[in-house]
């Protein structure tokens, strides 16, 4: 059965190229980001994970794990992980999941057998410090994930999480937010004592929260 928002991410053992783990242990009290590929050897998931290493101080920077996935053997990631670092010009600086018994790709439901009966589709689960699942995103195995849209994504969660807000369409760091219809006029005052602007009752509009404290985004 596939995962759903707000259910409790499966826990497990595994191999992975930073030895074995147990997942919810590996996690801890932060966040997660588990993430597959179809395959070793790859040519969209070699540029992905050569992007994820490159991008990781920005993953750091919110307390957030990120780990790979493939069925392929430990092994295989280790050779392919030099390819990564010829090519991507950043070599692999977090864990990938060898998943060649398919445990964990049938766990997250990772395999499509409409779209290939043997590979992962291009799964993307983020994961809270509750351990429960917070976004799920499925790409084909043609397509390569946005992983700056992977971080706008993190931000929002963890604004909602810490002050109740929520992020309108095409929000970017450091927009305005919306504050959620849960919390009464009342309680918001205490929140946020610079005030808002309403816009309909359900729709007030406020400055986000934690503007000044957001850490710069790496450029390269």
């Amino acid at each position: 059965m596939a995962l759903r928002l707000g259910d409790v991410a499966p826990d497990f053992t595994a191999e992975t190229t930073d030895g074995s783990i147990n997942f919810h242990e590996w996690i801890g009290d932060g966040w997660a980001i588990l993430f597959s590929h179809p395959k070793d050897f790859t040519p969209v998931c070699t540029t992905e994970l050569g992007e994820v290493a490159r991008i990781k101080p920005e993953f750091d920077k919110r307390g957030v794990k990120v780990i790979g996935l493939s069925v392929d053997p430990a092994d295989s990631h280790q050779k392919w992980a030099e390819d990564i670092k010829e090519t991507q010009g950043h070599a692999l600086n977090f864990p990938v999941i060898a998943d060649s018994g398919r445990k964990v790709s049938d766990l997250y439901d990772m395999i499509h057998p409409n779209a290939n009966d043997t590979l992962t589709v291009r799964s993307v689960f983020v994961i809270g410090p509750d351990k429960k699942v917070k976004l799920t995103l499925t790409y084909p195995a043609s397509t390569g994930r946005n992983f700056d849209e992977i971080l706008r994504v993190v931000d929002s969660l963890q604004l909602t999480a810490k002050y109740s807000v929520a992020t309108p369409v095409n929000w970017k760091d450091g927009d305005d937010v919306i504050i959620v219809p849960a919390i009464s006029d009342e309680d918001a005052a205490k929140k946020f004592p610079g005030g808002w602007k309403t816009l309909k009752p359900y729709l007030r509009v406020v400055a986000q929260p934690n503007k000044e404290e957001k850490p710069k985004r790496a450029t390269n």
